[in-house]
């Protein structure tokens, strides 16, 4: 199936491949050639490609019911808050269509709170090289001025920290600040793990004034670190997170949970989404859960995890152009001393996808579910990339 391309508006520069099939850890384009994934579709296909389970959810759902509205109770979307409010030691859920939708919830909530606590004009930090999204509030969150070019004016009522530092945080700091917004690893900013350090004394300092710490964890939550979210890690307990990308394995969903004040910062009318927690988005969010319980998906990405770290430095201790391998779990970047889509072009043509985050950095996304096998076939395959785009024999 073919159709003008001159009909889609401009958005994405993309590859000239057209993908049509995926099975697990593979997909195949419309020539029949397979391709090993380490994308994830930008890691949203986190049980890998027609998962079993997921599609027989997804297909029985919706030979049952795909939408009914927020108007009326959902039983797989009461579910799904429970499961995750649960995990993440959260009290509350909302749901929507994606990560931006989520942080654009999180942008509101806090407003609200704070407004309802008496703050005319609350202040949100977020730290620089951040993505949170593409719609006007996220974008405003998003501190890289090249996203920001040219939609002007932005919402008001945000302020960028430079560095992830204590003294970063001071100079940033000031009574109106209400939340602080972060990724617990930067994703579009270059894959880059803030300091667990940094992420506790954030935490202390929010508890000290009374300020609300919200996480970004579409790209890092769902097991995709090797914890079913990346503030674990810290031995932190957040305000609110927010979810997507993973969360549904491919189907859109994304997710605002809060506990404490946050929790009951919406009343009826505040805030709603019109396909958001739709029984269809629900049962396939519901299955990924319970795939991942079953087979344990968190415990599989760390151990995976210590094997890529390994072979990532071995990779870079003969690869002179790699200034940096960065990550965690199965999200790992290397920054490079060149652009790295060269090193993207190079990958396709040894049967492998991988992406960039920024002009240098190189990103690794596989999905959670790949075998050992498999992640050494993949890297094997970036490292004669590598060679090829940085001219080593």
């Amino acid at each position: 199936m073919t159709a003008p391309e001159h009909f889609l508006l401009p958005t994405y520069a993309r590859a000239e491949i057209a993908l049509v099939r995926g099975e697990g850890v593979w997909v195949w384009d419309d020539a029949g050639r397979r391709y090993l994934d380490f994308t994830s579709g930008v890691g949203v296909v986190s049980l890998g490609h027609a998962h079993p389970a997921l599609a027989a959810a997804i297909a029985e759902q919706a030979k049952t019911l795909m939408h009914g509205s927020n108007l009326f109770r959902i039983p797989q979307q009461e579910l799904l808050a429970e499961r995750l409010c649960r995990l993440a030691g959260m009290e509350g859920a909302f749901f929507c269509n994606s990560g931006a939708e989520a942080n654009e919830a999180a942008i509101k909530l806090v407003r609200r709170a704070a407004h309802e606590a008496g703050r005319k004009n609350p202040v949100i930090l977020a730290l620089a090289g951040s993505f949170h999204g593409r719609t006007l509030g996220a974008l405003a969150a998003t501190m890289q001025a090249r996203m920001q070019q040219g939609f002007e004016p932005l919402p008001a009522g945000f302020r960028a920290m430079e560095a992830p530092t204590e003294a970063a945080l001071d100079a940033a700091w000031d009574d109106g600040v209400a939340a602080v917004l972060l990724e617990p690893i930067q994703g579009e900013g270059g894959v880059r793990p803030l300091p667990v350090e940094f992420l506790r004394a954030v935490r202390r300092r929010c508890d000290a004034a009374g300020a609300w710490l919200v996480l970004d964890e579409v790209q890092t939550g769902m097991g995709r670190t090797g914890a079913w979210f990346a503030f674990e890690h810290a031995g932190i307990q957040p305000d609110a997170i927010t979810l997507a990308k993973g969360l549904g394995g491919g189907f859109p969903i994304g997710a605002l949970l809060a506990r404490g004040e946050l929790a009951q910062g919406f009343a009826p009318g505040a805030h709603g989404s019109t396909f958001g927690g739709n029984p269809l988005a629900c049962r396939a969010a519901l299955a990924v859960l319970e795939a991942m319980d079953k087979e344990q998906v968190p415990a599989h990405v760390a151990q995976l995890g210590e094997i890529v770290a390994r072979e990532l430095e071995a990779l870079a201790a003969r690869m002179p152009c790699i200034r940096e391998v960065r990550g965690r779990g199965l999200m790992w970047g290397l920054e490079l001393d060149r652009e790295a889509a060269d090193v993207v072009a190079a990958a396709r043509k040894e049967g492998l996808l991988v992406l960039t985050a920024g002009s240098k950095v190189v990103r690794l996304l596989p999905p959670l579910v790949l075998t050992e096998e498999e992640l050494m076939e993949g890297l094997a395959r970036l490292g004669r990339a590598l060679e090829r785009a940085c001219g080593i024999s």
